[in-house]
């Protein structure tokens, strides 16, 4: 009688087990000056529990996703985080929004020693030497050094003048390209210009004199556009214009037809052909009635890491979790996920955009192209009205 009631007791800890929830937290502004920005992120990590909720949970148990406000203030982040893992027993782990928030989370991740995908970070100190447990899902600002500087090797140019807007993340991509250019066989000279700049007739200059067949820039949209502004108004156009900024589909707006050719680079497109990516841009856009961006996709895809690496292993115990986002690859709609030995992204890269008759083609990677680029830019007076 003692065994069956034993084997009855066991059953119903099993069952009881079976049903209670897999916790996944995270800390995201709902309140203050970034809640806006970060909506889409939190959309995207919405969507995957509900998806994984249709689909039985995760590990047979159903998921509940617990999404903590930290009011846009970032000195919060760790105490929140520290809330997750102790009060609300959170089982899995994705990190807040943007850099400094998650520099805070990753210290608390790794004195704990809970796994932590960070999905918006890009500061180089966040995935510092003796970093154990937190892993990067989006690429990192090298890579699109390493974008920009493929395709300058592959049209075969030899000097070209690299501007960046003076901020961490663009300033992180230049150096990368430079780091990497003397290698490649391209001597690269690298110039900060302010943000808010609207004016680059010096930088004009300085590139013609240099004799640089390629701008190479790194900022947002509306540098890209008064770049191309001020090419047009100087009457130089450099073989290969590739500037971040282009691929935002705000740029078209910004200069019409004097985008044609132009290049950019984008983190994320709902186009791209990576694993799943169609179906979860369809979902967004179904649940949420606009498509997903960068954000989205990356909040989707750090929950979708996550839930690859528990049905992998079979568990949720930190270590063995921890030992296949160190070791192995995972598919998401960010690309491949693989990383080095400080846990920082190295297999998803950032998609080369270019503009194509009014339409924004992925030229590279290739795998994921939708059209060969073209090139070289075109000079002014050559060019013809598109109709």
């Amino acid at each position: 009688m003692r065994a069956l009631f034993a084997i009855l007791g066991f059953c119903v800890a099993s069952i009881a087990a079976a049903q209670t929830p897999v916790v996944l937290g995270a800390v995201v502004p709902q309140s203050g000056l970034l809640a806006e920005e970060a909506a889409s992120y939190a959309r995207g990590l919405r969507l995957w529990a509900e998806q994984a909720n249709a689909a039985g949970g995760l590990l047979g148990r159903p998921v509940d996703l617990v999404l903590l406000d930290d009011g846009s203030d970032t000195q919060r982040v760790p105490g929140l985080y520290e809330a997750l893992i102790a009060e609300r027993r959170a089982d899995l782990l994705v990190g807040p929004f943007g850099s400094a928030a998650t520099l805070g989370a990753a210290g608390v991740a790794e004195r704990a020693r809970r796994i932590l995908v960070n999905a918006t970070g890009i500061a180089a100190g966040i995935h510092r030497r003796g970093t154990r447990y937190v892993f990067q899902v989006i690429a990192p600002p090298a890579q699109y050094g390493r974008a920009a500087l493929e395709i300058a090797r592959r049209e075969g140019i030899s000097r070209a003048l690299v501007l960046a807007r003076d901020d961490p993340r663009a300033r992180a991509a230049a150096t990368s390209l430079r780091e990497q250019a003397q290698e490649a066989g391209l001597a690269a000279a690298v110039e900060l210009y302010r943000p808010g700049a609207d004016d680059f007739a010096s930088q004009i200059e300085r590139a013609k004199k240099e004799g640089a067949e390629a701008w190479i820039a790194f900022g947002l949209a509306k540098d890209a556009a008064a770049m191309v502004k001020s090419l047009r108004k100087h009457g130089w156009a450099p073989a290969l214009f590739l500037a971040q900024g282009a691929a935002d589909p705000a740029f078209i707006g910004m200069v019409g037809q004097d985008a044609e050719l132009a290049m950019g680079i984008s983190a994320y497109e709902p186009r791209a052909a990576t694993s799943g990516n169609r179906e979860f841009a369809q979902a967004y856009a179904k649940r949420w009635n606009a498509p997903p961006d960068a954000l989205a996709a990356a909040g989707y895809s750090a929950a979708r890491l996550l839930e690859l690496a528990a049905t992998r292993t079979g568990a949720l115990e930190q270590e063995k979790l921890r030992e296949a986002l160190a070791s192995e690859e995972f598919a998401t709609p960010l690309g491949t996920y693989r990383v080095d030995a400080h846990g920082v992204q190295t297999g998803a890269m950032p998609l080369v955009i270019q503009i194509q008759r009014g339409r924004r083609e992925i030229v590279w990677p290739e795998a994921l192209a939708t059209a060969r680029w073209r090139l070289p830019f075109p000079a002014w007076e050559g060019r013809r009205r598109l109709e």
